[in-house]
């Protein structure tokens, strides 16, 4: 009636379903013409009627009605007003006999058109003073009894038309609603699943920039070393360049295992070896001193530490692997670090220092990368040698709600300090 509601139609009528969908006037003035049908028939086809010859008058009022429905989209509420108004003026005028009310179809479909497209308490303050309108009308001025059926019928035929209007405006809105949390919640799992994609993609690249960095760091010290040494002191250039091999192939292990998390789940070629932690940072350590740097260790027991989760393990190891890579690059081979890790109260806490006394091997002075001059880092994280250590430091910690400070020294060098929470993220480790 009023727009074509979407039910389930039959590959026959689906055609024309999507036409008259295209084409609402059309199908008003479908509605129209259905109308007029109706008035008329229902005006000669009671059994009181039938010797009661159709009017003109009535004809011409049947004709009106029906043809103001087309414009029922545009004016609902003119268009009920106007169907009310002939409706009394066939109640009122009628002195022949009984009054035709089957006039009244007009205005169900107008008063059903007002009711699908307002709120509820309009509906039905609309709906009962259309009905008490014309209910009252045909009780005080037709001819026929107060109590007679036609009276009690223009009663129930608006209140039907108000109720159905009503019913039709709830059930949209319902499927409104729910296409809307459809889309809302297909709108949510694709952003869900872009800041997931963006999340490991970030922890690869932290990953792979923390292996890469540490192992070319070595690799291109000692490639220097044997090159200077390779004409007077050919044993060491050996030594030298055994290094870059040992290195090279740490490289190449841990790179394997950082792609191997690229691996589709249930891969029997994926990883198996666990993580690097504070277990095995003597290996780490054993790798700057033979690229010439000074490292001294400050490390509380195992047993003081106690057991550490495997994600604040790993990156405990990696913010010393980066540090220490910093300090090779920038303060130079021959330099002195210091790392202290020790737990305070329920977290623990990293410390490295250096220096800056070493012998540079890259030219003038440059801040750690990803920082400047006071240690804090740039906008985009890095800085002119394009490097990410410092940011993909800060951002490990801060995953695990912990704090990163990094900066010179007054007396000089540099210093790093972390502090990681021991407590899991609420929701279990990530």
């Amino acid at each position: 009636m009023d727009s074509v509601t979407p039910l389930a139609v039959g590959p026959g009528l689906a055609r024309p379903h999507r036409w008259l969908c295209a084409h609402p006037r059309a199908l008003d003035t479908l509605v129209a013409l259905g109308v007029l049908a109706l008035i008329l028939i229902g005006a000669v086809a009671g059994p009181r009627m039938r010797h009661q010859p159709l009017g003109p008058f009535f004809v011409l009022l049947a004709v009106l009605a029906a043809a103001s429905l087309v414009l029922r989209r545009d004016l609902p509420r003119g268009v009920l007003a106007f169907t009310v108004a002939l409706t009394l003026t066939e109640l009122v005028t009628n002195d022949v006999g009984p009054p035709r009310t089957s006039i009244v179809f007009g205005v169900v479909v107008a008063l059903y058109t007002v009711a699908a497209r307002t709120d509820r308490p309009t509906t039905w303050r609309v709906g009962a003073v259309t009905a008490v309108l014309l209910t009252g009308a045909g009780m005080l001025f037709a001819l026929n009894p107060w109590y007679s059926q036609e009276n009690w019928g223009l009663f129930a035929w608006t209140g039907l038309a108000a109720a159905a209007g009503d019913a039709v405006r709830s059930r949209r809105a319902y499927i409104a609603a729910i296409e809307e949390r459809a889309v809302r919640a297909e709108r949510t799992r694709e952003e869900e699943a872009r800041r997931r994609v963006a999340e490991e993609r970030l922890r690869i690249a932290r990953e792979l920039h923390d292996v890469v960095a540490h192992h070319i760091a070595l690799v291109n010290v000692q490639a220097g070393v044997a090159s200077h040494v390779m004409d007077n002191r050919p044993d060491q250039a050996k030594e030298a360049l055994a290094h870059v091999r040992q290195a090279s192939r740490s490289a190449l292990e841990e790179l394997r295992a950082t792609v191997g998390l690229l691996r589709q789940y249930g891969d029997p070629a994926a990883p198996t070896e666990p993580a690097p932690g504070i277990a095995v940072l003597d290996q780490l350590v054993d790798g700057f001193v033979r690229a010439g740097m000074r490292v001294r260790v400050r490390a509380e027991p195992p047993e003081r530490l106690g057991p550490l989760p495997g994600s604040v393990d790993l990156t405990a190891y990696r913010v010393v692997q980066e540090a220490l890579t910093n300090v090779h690059k920038h303060a130079g081979p021959g330099a002195t670090a210091e790392i202290r890790i020790a737990r305070v109260a329920d977290a623990l806490e990293v410390t490295v220092e250096d220096d800056g006394a070493g012998t540079r091997t890259e030219g003038p002075e440059k801040a750690p990368d990803g920082a400047d001059g006071s240690g804090e880092p740039r906008a985009d994280g890095t800085e002119p040698g394009g490097g990410h250590g410092l940011l993909g430091m800060r951002e490990r910690v801060t995953a695990l709600r912990g704090s990163c400070e990094a900066g010179p020294l007054p007396e000089g060098g540099f210093r790093v300090r972390v502090r990681l929470p021991l407590q899991p993220r609420r929701g279990g480790e990530s």
